[in-house]
């Protein structure tokens, strides 16, 4: 949203060069050798999720298979253990310092179990465990290669640690491994990180299976290197981030990738925080962060589905509920096929260099903004935006915790937004549709560029802004349609519409009143035929429509008062009739309305 002169803006020419973007997804090596965060690195924002995983480091495999036969048995007794071989106990203080498979039992009231068996693998199989410790984790690993911890069946086990931990404390979870850690299972796992972290693995953490419940003073589940959900069922509440991978310092770790299982997160900062990439393939995730869209974020990140580099989201469902961006990057945002339910007090969807929508369904059901990016890119998917400021906003700028902290006034500078804007600058910023559907309900501006945009494919409508401030359609550059549907209703006092060397008709009508919510409006041509429908979903004095139907100097009629027919697409209906429709405006394709803001740009 931003005010903005009717002189016309001198035109630049934007050419958004392949996307050559912040990621570390397709490049390699230690970005910390250059000197350089990871996020420095170059990635493409149109890889799929096979091809950001390729590029990282390979995730760990382990054997979740145990035989009670070979299984070493470790009983808790209270404040003791009894153990065979491979155990040391000294109290509550339980060691085991060999490889092999160990089945624990009983109750641990104060005490813990250690692992330091080299470069060892170690099976722990929790059959009925509890276990709390005043002093330190419930569990630690210090020295294996690998642990792998079972849930047996049917089982109900509980790990509680200590309040408090020393600053610089290394062990500092009620479940820690410092070797790759793997949980698996059909048991079910409590675990209360009441000093700091629930479940950390310094190196990698792969959750297949099991029923996991965690609650932790910081954060809930956290995997150096990377954190891996391929199945299970999750729940998480965190007074930091739910789910996180913080490796920044290595390009091909700090992932987090989701293939299965159903994950449920409450966090007081991120829901899930990838240092690098962010990769949901499958399962069902429900994230709320930072107590929700209603409520104003502080100095603390508290947004959905966080990256550094990229996120790929390709399949499975997410339902975000954030104080700042449901679902954000530093990078880019690749849409290819997940279904997203998405309330933000930010941004909807926000990537610092790209957007590129493919396919999927994603619903934005509340934000200050609703799409953001410096470019953005829909070339399929359902799209439905509702927002309080733009609902598409190819633009640039800072960011930050931004998110209900600049609504009062115009700009960008706004929650979730890029700084800047006023006049009619040009900048390297486009919005390109090529196919897809794309249905804005905008407070502010509905389709805004502060470069260029283009439609070649599609179909977009705009419900904009009743406020003459803002318009359904706004773009500093040129803005061209050669294909697809576009429907744009909105204010009548910054009115935009494509450019006239655009390859496909469109018209501009600003009618003489205020049409109110509930109103059809049908096109009808030369020759009385309906060409569009469209029933308004606000008031609204302006109708921006293009279609293969509209022909560049031919005039057309604007009625109200008939009736719509079929299915519709944010307020554009299969069909209709005029009955006993009135004429609101008669205008000529190609040709905006006089003083309509920038309109057409006529001359050029």
């Amino acid at each position: 949203m931003r005010v903005r002169n009717r002189a016309v803006a001198a035109i630049t020419s934007v050419v958004l060069a392949t996307a050559a973007l912040a990621g570390c997804s397709s490049g390699s090596g230690d970005a910390a050798a250059t000197g350089q965060s990871s996020s420095a690195a170059t990635a493409d924002v149109t890889q799929n999720a096979a091809a950001v995983l390729a590029a990282n480091t390979a995730v760990h495999e382990a054997d979740t298979t145990w035989s009670a036969s070979d299984a070493v048995a470790i009983t808790l007794t209270g404040s003791s253990a009894t153990a065979g071989k491979g155990v040391t106990v000294a109290g509550g203080k339980i060691t085991i310092t060999a490889g092999g498979t160990y089945r624990i039992t009983g109750t641990l009231t104060d005490g813990q179990i250690l692992v330091v068996a080299g470069d060892a693998t170690v099976k722990l199989v929790l059959d009925g465990v509890t276990i709390s410790s005043s002093t330190g984790a419930a569990i630690a690993a210090t020295e294996a290669e690998q642990v792998v911890v079972i849930l047996a069946d049917g089982s109900s086990n509980t790990l509680s640690d200590t309040k408090t931990y020393a600053a610089d404390a290394d062990v500092n979870a009620a479940l820690y491994s410092a070797a790759d850690l793997t949980i698996a299972g059909a048991g079910s796992l409590t675990v209360h990180g009441n000093g700091n972290d629930a479940i950390t693995g310094k190196d990698g953490l792969v959750i297949a299976g099991g029923t996991i419940t965690v609650d932790a003073a910081d954060d809930g589940i956290r995997g150096k290197d990377y954190l891996v959900v391929t199945g299970g069922t999750i729940g998480v509440t965190a007074g930091g981030d739910g789910l996180k991978a913080d490796n920044a310092e290595k390009a091909d770790a700090g992932f987090i990738a989701v293939s299965g299982g159903t994950v449920t997160v409450t966090a007081g900062g991120d829901g899930a925080d990838a240092a690098t990439d962010l990769v949901l393939t499958g399962g069902a995730m429900s994230v709320t962060a930072g107590g929700g869209s209603a409520t104003k974020a502080g100095d603390t990140s508290v947004k959905g589905l966080k990256s550094g580099v990229i996120s790929v989201l390709e399949g499975g469902t997410a339902k975000v509920d954030a104080a700042d961006d449901a679902v954000h990057s530093d990078g880019a945002v690749h849409l290819n096929g997940a279904t997203l339910t998405l309330a933000a007090g930010g941004d909807g969807v926000h990537g610092e260099t790209a957007l590129v929508i493919d396919k999927g369904t994603v619903h934005v059901t509340k934000s200050y903004e609703g799409l953001e990016s410096a470019h953005i890119t829909v070339n399929g998917g359902d799209t439905r935006v509702v927002s309080s400021d733009d609902g598409l906003n190819a633009a640039g700028g800072s960011t930050g915790t931004d998110a209900a902290q600049g609504a009062q006034g115009g700009g960008q500078g706004g929650p979730g937004g890029f700084g800047g804007g006023g006049g009619e600058t040009v900048g390297d910023f486009t919005a390109t549709i090529t196919g897809g559907t794309l249905v804005i309900d905008a407070g502010g501006d509905g389709f805004d560029s502060n470069g260029t945009a283009s439609m070649t494919g599609g179909t977009v409508v705009v419900n904009g802004p009743t406020q003459r401030g803002n318009g359904a359609l706004d773009v500093n550059g040129t803005f061209t349609v050669s294909g697809g549907v576009l429907a744009a209703a909105g204010s009548s006092g910054m009115v935009v519409a494509p450019d006239t060397e655009s390859a496909q008709g469109w018209l501009s009508a600003t009618f003489t009143g205020t049409v109110a919510a509930g109103t059809t409006v049908q096109v009808v041509d030369g020759d009385g035929k309906v060409v569009a429908t469209f029933v308004t979903s606000k008031a609204m004095q302006n109708l921006v429509y293009s279609s293969p139907s509209i022909k560049s100097g031919s005039q057309y009629k604007l009625y109200t008062g008939g009736t719509a027919s079929g299915t519709g697409t944010g307020g554009l209906a299969q069909g209709g009739t005029l009955g006993s429709a009135t004429v609101a405006a008669t205008v000529t394709a190609g040709q905006a309305p006089a003083g309509g803001g920038m309109g057409g740009r006529p001359g050029q």
